[in-house]
């Protein structure tokens, strides 16, 4: 508590003398806990300034606490409570009061523990571990000093206008960037003024929740998928049903028996979350003609697809197909990416390429939460964007992952051998590996020998809402991890399987 917040409230009109309130007062909020030994009071002309009473009042009302005791006095430390009060009871404990809402409804948890959230602890901590968790770039990698030069150039060039409260769509700089980005590398023609800046990709999938689904609404999403867009429209007022993918990505011919074996009308259908470029967690690629049906179905039942296009530019495919938004097909598609894992997840910022209807209504609602997403950060990010850094950084970036993502494939299939099956290979920055040739091994007990041996593992069947691996199941991401220590990871991640077995 600063010395300028105490709270007290003389009652001019009582017969007890104003020094002796402001004592008692003083007092009490002592013996509640507002106020602990050790804290500052204010200075006595600036507590009789506050209160509007004469110094005299209260230069005396602290000579009276401090011969009992309660305050004390140090040249150099003002006036504080007393250390030695011992019997000082903590701060009352407020009785617990009833969240403000329920727990959200889970309409897809069929009793499954499966459902509820869960995820790796979200730090990549560089203790020396050999550290598997999917999502953390090569962040090692990353040329500080040229994003340095980048935010320096950002600040000296900016004016009242960019330090005030800028657009709520973002930047015109950072999103005339963004459109030429999406345009080379995603096929998509992207209008800057269809162009969103938000704070990741998260945000945009939440307003996107809140502005287009309602009470009695559906929400479809892919199974396995993230935990994240469980507890975004799992917080919804929607119905969120999975439907099953396969090699070929989201089984488009399943969402209306999936949709009504949840005790729905697939006309109710407002969003369907789609991760077509690299399915998370599989990594399976959405081929084209499963793509023309989930387009189809979206057009005739009114349907927005989410297009999250989280690994955008990382593809070691050698064909490389455009993105849904790129030709929608008349339906209405919503494209959302970030700068996460291409640059660092610190950055927080994403962008959504929205159907000309939807960008005045997403940015009222982008208004009311935030107001605008951090203005310098998005100059400095055009600028190194503009300079041509961001694609000497892109390049570097996939060489490194491409030596390690083959290192990685090597190791575990000179380790586990015909047993071990990998899907997501052809993009991305972590693979789905399935452990065959390991039936009987569990995967907790796998997990716990890794972790005698300090390798750290993350089991997959957390992603699966229904009809989980029957076989041990990791997701491993390698993208954080130099080559020499990922052929060491796996050859104590074997011993580890081995061990495991046997017992």
């Amino acid at each position: 508590m600063s010395s300028s917040q105490l709270l007290v409230a003389l009652d001019r009109d009582s017969s007890v003398p104003l020094q002796q309130q402001l004592c008692d007062q003083i007092s009490g909020s002592v013996r509640t806990g507002r106020l602990r030994p050790g804290d500052p009071v204010p200075p006595s002309r600036e507590l009789a300034h506050q209160l509007r009473v004469s110094r005299t009042v209260v230069t005396r009302a602290y000579e009276l606490l401090r011969a009992n005791g309660v305050l004390t006095s140090r040249r150099g430390s003002g006036t504080r409570v007393s250390g030695a009060l011992t019997d000082t009871p903590p701060p009352a404990q407020r009785a617990a009061r009833p969240p403000l809402w329920p727990e959200p409804p889970l309409p897809t948890d069929a009793g499954s523990p499966l459902w509820k959230p869960w995820e790796p602890a979200p730090m990549h901590r560089p203790d020396g571990a050999y550290d598997f968790r999917h999502g953390t770039p090569a962040l090692a990698s990353f040329p500080v000093t040229r994003w340095r030069q980048s935010l320096a150039e950002a600040v000296s060039q900016a004016d009242a206008v960019a330090l005030g409260y800028g657009p709520a769509e973002g930047a015109s700089s950072l999103r005339t960037q963004i459109s030429a980005l999406l345009r080379r590398s995603r096929a998509l023609d992207a209008n800057r003024e269809h162009t969103v800046v938000t704070s990741g990709a998260t945000q945009a999938m939440d307003i996107l929740v809140r502005l287009l689904v309602g009470p009695d609404d559906v929400v479809v999403i892919e199974d396995p998928s993230h935990t994240v867009l469980r507890q975004i429209f799992g917080y919804s007022r929607a119905a969120v049903v999975p439907v099953g993918v396969d090699e070929e990505g989201l089984r488009v011919d399943e969402i209306d028996s999936q949709v009504r074996a949840h005790g729905h009308d697939p006309s109710r259908v407002r969003l369907i979350y789609v991760t077509p470029s690299h399915q998370f967690p599989t990594g399976f690629i959405m081929s084209e003609r499963r793509r023309r049906a989930l387009l189809r179905w979206a057009r005739e039942h009114s349907a927005t697809v989410l297009e999250d296009d989280y690994h955008n530019e990382f593809t070691f495919a050698e064909e490389r197909l455009p993105s849904l938004a790129a030709d929608p097909q008349d339906a209405d598609v919503v494209y959302v990416g970030s700068f996460s894992k291409t640059l660092f997840p610190s950055l927080r910022i994403g962008y959504a390429v929205l159907p000309p209807h939807l960008v005045r209504p997403f940015l009222g609602v982008k208004w009311i939460t935030d107001r605008l997403t951090p203005t310098l950060t998005q100059e400095a990010l055009a600028e190194f964007i503009s300079s041509g850094a961001y694609a000497r950084h892109i390049g570097r970036m996939d060489r490194l992952y491409r030596q390690r993502r083959a290192r990685l494939l090597e190791a575990l299939y000179e380790h586990f051998g015909a047993g071990v099956r990998i899907s997501g290979t052809a993009a991305g920055l972590h693979v789905l590996v399935t452990l065959g040739g390991a039936p009987d091994a569990d995967e907790a007990a796998i997990v716990r020998a890794a972790a005698a041996r300090n390798v750290r593992i993350y089991p997959a069947s957390g992603y699966f809402v229904t009809r989980p691996p029957a076989e041990p199941t990791f997701l491993i991401g390698y993208a954080a991890l130099p080559t020499a220590r990922i052929t060491e990871g796996v050859a104590l991640l074997a011993a580890a399987v081995r061990e495991s077995t046997a017992r």
